[in-house]
Formats: structure tokens, C-alpha cells, sequence
């Protein structure tokens, strides 16, 4: 006999509550009801808790979420009760600069490391330490360890440094010691700082390392050698060593590897499209990585990009970007060549689904409810309100991902935007509905106008080429004969013009020259908050299933993000001046936050008693578009935007200093 339907309601929340209390669904129970939009919509303050006399830079969970560590300017990680809102321990660290980071290796082994340039680990009941490493000769601001490997610790600094500690044998900080898993001097040049780093949890031997720019590392550690550090006077006064040892580290900087440490197959770079392709990577205002981190499966990386936005990248199936799609460089050709219009290149004749004057006739129908909503945002459009008119295209895509017309609205709503970022995702998803639609004839000319805005000129020429070859009723309008002269001077311009030269005179070593230029593009991107003024600042995974994501912002917000549409949510007021740091319960829905307030505030879904939340941010949208316009100001205007939106001189006088990015 076939299994019986289970009805409607036992896939709701009363049916899995009963199912759990069987036993019969746990990790499904979890994946389904850890984090849902109801609770993020209730998400409220729940407690602050005091202790630290300083910036909380880090929190960390331990593994069954019974403890919650917090370490601080102050020199200290305190260990929490997060249930009875309690201090459990109270450590002073030994650390002489302010503490960056905090891992548990295990329920009785915590690190730490600091901007004194020292990476510890120690054990919490009995105190005594683990490990005393001053290998780097920078602040260091990350920490990584493996679920399933407590006795390695991985660390970033900002001297170049990615080092693996084996805490199993005994640690001396001499030129013996080989514990050099990567060196970026050697590959980006002598000012190269690893910032950040993640190891991927279902796959313990993939390490994410982010830098003092916009590309994410991807390191398959079973191919890399570790290293030795170089040769040094030990005996030498410490600024002695410590100026040798920066010094003599950069010997190499930017000629590679001595002994090919690390061959090409080991690492693949990830970065947004739009930075990658950029012909002078001298970015203003300069990019760096604050944050990565893995998704529950291993197979998502989540970056947080300095003067930039979150991005999301699929690390088994992520692309490399593209301005001009090959079927229309194979159109081209074939039409320079001399062949006939008739023939078909890749798909490239017109779509039976375009009628004689180029609309489109065999759409699917949409909804009433999606049809609704992008009625409202194309009158949106048309009064300038671009920012809310993408935001009703992102929730009409996510209830109808394969309409054309959608991504094509919402492409022209991006490029009148014009956030950080906006026309390459107009010029995406312009090739989103080409390839939904092939006859869809204004996806065709925003293209080619997207690559314009871009000042790619010999793209945008390919592509409207291609457009008045297949859409030939189009190719004498008014709209096509401004945009081609606009091309043509471009054009011309670029043939007068010397090639760009490197500024520094360094393209870096082979392998990176390689790495980049292979670099993998994004699969998503969440927008709304700032991320200028520090550089720990997190962006995280929220739930098993990821299906949300948090990150901290300059102007105080916690800002959550629908992964489905990329829509901001829920806005919360998470510090008076910076929230940097968002930490989810491993089992639960409890939110950890901290920021240069020297407090920890533990954050979960309220009761439905009618009271509304007093830190709710009313108007997400304008603080996004607020937060877009600072992160494009110069860095002193950015200072004074910062200052001013913290309220003033006498919240200035009397907050904790941190060292800004």
C-alpha cells in the first residue's frame, strides 16, 4: 500500500512542531523553523549586556550555543551565560592591543588574537596557555578554525600572512618554525594584508581568505606546502626584529613563491564582475574584504566588500564575467564575414515571440498579484522613485523567476539608480531575460546602452551591432542613432589615448596575474548598508537553509536581507555609532550583535503582544540610499556624514576609541 498524503497543514509549523516531538524530524524541524520571516518581522531587543570597557570587535557561539564569548578593546573575553544573561568568566588575555577575534576550538579551549601582532590559545577551566605565537609582524584580524580539528588555528594578518598552528607540538617563534600556510607579499606585492579568512565547514580542507582588496581567495589546502618564515636576527632588539622581519618578508614581494608553494590548481579567486573587468584595479574608494563566510553547506561563500556591498558567490557553480556573450561575437563575425542575415548563429534569428513592431506575444501570463506589482513599479519608475521600484521587480522575480519582462524592467530601473554596482547588475539582467526571451527587443538595447554607461565602448558597439542586424525595424531610431554617435566618439577617443600603465609599476606574480584574471563572478548582491569606517565588519548566514542574511552598517543599523528577493526586511538600531559584529545561535533564533558601543546586545523574535519595537529603523529604504550616497564620498566627507549621523560632539567625547579602516 502507497504512503498516505500527509494533509496541508502537517507541512506548517503546527505539523512539524508535533513531527519533532515524535522524533521523527529533527534536522528538518530545524532547517524549517529555526528562522522564519514571521520571526524575523517580531525580531526585537531582547537583553544588553554589560561588562567590557571597550569595542566589542568579535563574538563567538560555542558549539551547542550554551556560551557566548565576546572580546573587546579592552583586553578581555568574557564568556556569557546567554540565558540567564550572566558573566561565566571574565579572562584577561595577556593581549597588549585591542583583540580582533575569538574562537572556541573546543567547550574548554578559546583563541585570541590581537593587534599587539599575537595569536593565544589557552584553557578556560584550568587557565593555563596553549599557545603564544608572535610569528606576525602585523595586527592580526581573523581567526579560523575546523569543526572537526580542534588542535588547528588558523590566523590573518595584516603583515601578509596566512599561518596554521598546530597546538599538538610545541610552537617557537624563530625561522624554523614552518607555519606558513599562504604568503600574499609574495603574490599582490609588499603592501598586501590578509584581513580576513573562513574554513568551509562540510569541506575542512577549502579556505576562504579575504584581502586588502576586492578578491576572495579560495585555497585547497591539501596542495599548499607550508612554509618557513625568512631568515632573521632573533637575537636583535624587538622593533629590530620586527623591522627585519617586515622587511626581509618583502624580498619577494610580488615575484611569487620561491619553491611554488602554492600551484595554480590550489587557489580560485572570486570578485564581482564589475571590479574584476575594471582595466585599472586602483578603485576609489579602495576596496578590501572584512568579512567571508561559508553557508551551512559549504557550497555558498558570503563576502562583506569594504566600500562595497555583500555578495553572495557560488562557489561549485559561479562563471566568469561577461560583457558580450559569444552568439553575439559569432553573429558579429559571421555578418563581417559576409554571410547571410538568414542563417543561424546560436539562436541569434529573431524570436517567433516578437511581433512585427517587437513586443513581445507568447509571454507567460502572469499573476494577478505579480502582474499588480510591476504595474506599481514601472509607475514608480516613471517618478523617479527607482530605489522602491527595485525593490517590487526583486519581490515580482522571486514569485516569477522565468518572466522577461521583469528582469528587463528592473534592469532599466538599476541603470537610472546608478548604486555602486547597479549597471553591471542592469547588464546581468539584460542577459537574464535574452536568454528567457531572445526576441525581447528593449533587453537587446539596454545592453548595449548598459556597456555604454559602463564606458566599455567596443562592447557596447558589438552589441548594437548585433541589435540593428536583428531587430532592423529598430535600427533607424531616434534612440539607437544618439547611442551609436555617443559610441563613435568614444571610439575615437580610445584610439588617440595611450594604454593605461599600473601605477605602482607591479602586476603582481604570475600566479596572481592568472588568478585574477579568472576570477569567478557573483551569484547575488545585498544592498542598503555602509561598510567604510572599520574593517571587521561581518555579514552572516542566517538559519540552516540561508535563506536570510544579516550585516552590520557605519550608521549604527542591523540591516537583514530576504536572500530569495535581496530585499531589506527588517533595520534595526544595533549601536549609537557602528554595529560590526552579527553572530546567529548555532540551534536557535537568539542574534548576538556588538559595534564601538562596549556593549553585547542579544537580539529575538518578541511576543505578539501588540507593542511595537522601539529600535526598528522606520524607513529602510532611505536609510539604504543614505548609507549608498557615503559610501561613494571622499573619506573625509564620509568622516563628517558618520560624525553628524551619530548625533553629535557630546556622544563623540565619551565613546571608546577604535581604529578605524
Amino acid at each position: 500500500m502507497g504512503r498516505r498524503q500527509e494533509p496541508a497543514w502537517a507541512l506548517g509549523t503546527v505539523g512539524l512542531a508535533a513531527a519533532r516531538e515524535r522524533g521523527d524530524i529533527d534536522r528538518k524541524f530545524q532547517n524549517r523553523l529555526t528562522v522564519t520571516r514571521s520571526m524575523i518581522d517580531r525580531l526585537g531587543l531582547e537583553k544588553e549586556l554589560h561588562g567590557h570597557m571597550g569595542c566589542v570587535n568579535c563574538l563567538e557561539w560555542n558549539s551547542d550555543g550554551s556560551v557566548l564569548a565576546s572580546a573587546s578593546d579592552d583586553l578581555h573575553v568574557i564568556l556569557w551565560d546567554p540565558y540567564r544573561y550572566k558573566q561565566l568568566h571574565n579572562i584577561s588575555t595577556g593581549h597588549t592591543g585591542n583583540i580582533f577575534s575569538v574562537k572556541f576550538l573546543s567547550e574548554d579551549v578559546i583563541a585570541t588574537c590581537a593587534a599587539d601582532g599575537s595569536v593565544r590559545a589557552r584553557d578556560i577551566t584550568g587557565g593555563g596557555s596553549l599557545l603564544e605565537c608572535s610569528c606576525h609582524c602585523g595586527r592580526v584580524k581573523r581567526l579560523a578554525a575546523a569543526p572537526d580539528k580542534p588542535h588547528l588555528l588558523w590566523s590573518a594578518g595584516e603583515d601578509g600572512l596566512v599561518l596554521q598552528h598546530d597546538l599538538r607540538s610545541p610552537h617557537r617563534c624563530n625561522s624554523d618554525s614552518a607555519n606558513v600556510l599562504v604568503n600574499l607579499l609574495n603574490h599582490m606585492g609588499r603592501y598586501a594584508e590578509a584581513k580576513c579568512l573562513a574554513i568551509n565547514p562540510r569541506r575542512p580542507y577549502q579556505l576562504a581568505v579575504g584581502a586588502n582588496d576586492f578578491y576572495v581567495r579560495l585555497y585547497d589546502t591539501r596542495m599548499i606546502k607550508l612554509a618557513r618564515l625568512q631568515e632573521m636576527q632573533v637575537t636583535a632588539p624587538t622593533t629590530r626584529i620586527a623591522w627585519e622581519r617586515q622587511n626581509v618578508r618583502c624580498s619577494r614581494a610580488g615575484h611569487g613563491d620561491r619553491d611554488n608553494n602554492i600551484p595554480r590548481a590550489a587557489v580560485q579567486y572570486y570578485a564581482p564582475g564589475h571590479l574584476s573587468m575594471e582595466p585599472n584595479e586602483h578603485t576609489f574608494p579602495k576596496k578590501a574584504t572584512t568579512y567571508v563566510a561559508f553557508s551551512h553547506d559549504g557550497n555558498e561563500l558570503l563576502v562583506n566588500l569594504g566600500s562595497e556591498q555583500v555578495y553572495l558567490f557560488d562557489i561549485n557553480n559561479a562563471r566568469r564575467p561577461v560583457l558580450v556573450e559569444s552568439f553575439i561575437i559569432q553573429h558579429n563575425h559571421g555578418y563581417r564575414e559576409g554571410e547571410t542575415k538568414q542563417s543561424p548563429k546560436n539562436g541569434t534569428t529573431a524570436s517567433s515571440s516578437a511581433g512585427a513592431n517587437g513586443t513581445i506575444e507568447q509571454q507567460p501570463q502572469l499573476p494577478d498579484r505579480v502582474r499588480q506589482i510591476k504595474e506599481m513599479a514601472n509607475e514608480l519608475v516613471n517618478n523617479g522613485n527607482y530605489t522602491s521600484a527595485v525593490e517590487l521587480y526583486n519581490t515580482a522575480i522571486a514569485e516569477c523567476p522565468d518572466c522577461a519582462i521583469l528582469y528587463s524592467n528592473r534592469a532599466a530601473a538599476l541603470m537610472r539608480r546608478c548604486w555602486s554596482g547597479d549597471t553591471y547588475a542592469a547588464i546581468k539582467d539584460c542577459y537574464k531575460a535574452i536568454k528567457l526571451d531572445s526576441g525581447h527587443v528593449k533587453s537587446h538595447f539596454r545592453l548595449a546602452k548598459g556597456l555604454m554607461d559602463l564606458k566599455r565602448a567596443r562592447e557596447a558597439h558589438e552589441c548594437l551591432l548585433y541589435f540593428k542586424d536583428k531587430f532592423p525595424k529598430h535600427a533607424e531610431s531616434h534612440a539607437v542613432f544618439l547611442l551609436q554617435k555617443d559610441i563613435n566618439v568614444a571610439l575615437e577617443t580610445m584610439e588617440t589615448q595611450p594604454d593605461e600603465v599600473d601605477e605602482d609599476g607591479q602586476s603582481g606574480s604570475a600566479l596572481e596575474r592568472q588568478s585574477r584574471s579568472t576570477a569567478l563572478d557573483y551569484s547575488c548582491r545585498f544592498l542598503g548598508h555602509c561598510n567604510t569606517t572599520t574593517d571587521i565588519k561581518e555579514a552572516n548566514f542566517l538559519g540552516p537553509d540561508a535563506n536570510f542574511v544579516a550585516a552590520g552598517s557605519d550608521d549604527g543599523s542591523l540591516f537583514i536581507w530576504c536572500r530569495k528577493s535581496g530585499n531589506i526586511i527588517r533595520c534595526l538600531r544595533g549601536d549609537e555609532s557602528i554595529v560590526n559584529c552579527v553572530q546567529l545561535h548555532p540551534t536557535m533564533f537568539l542574534l548576538a550583535t556588538s559595534g564601538i558601543e562596549a556593549v553585547v546586545r542579544l537580539w529575538s523574535p518578541r511576543p505578539e503582544d501588540g507593542l511595537g519595537e522601539s529600535r526598528v529603523v522606520p524607513e529602510a529604504g532611505a536609510a539604504a540610499a543614505a548609507n549608498q550616497q557615503r559610501m561613494r564620498s571622499d573619506p573625509f566627507e564620509a568622516m563628517l556624514l558618520n560624525i553628524s549621523f551619530a548625533g553629535g560632539t557630546e556622544r563623540e567625547m565619551h565613546s571608546p576609541a577604535c581604529r578605524a579602516t
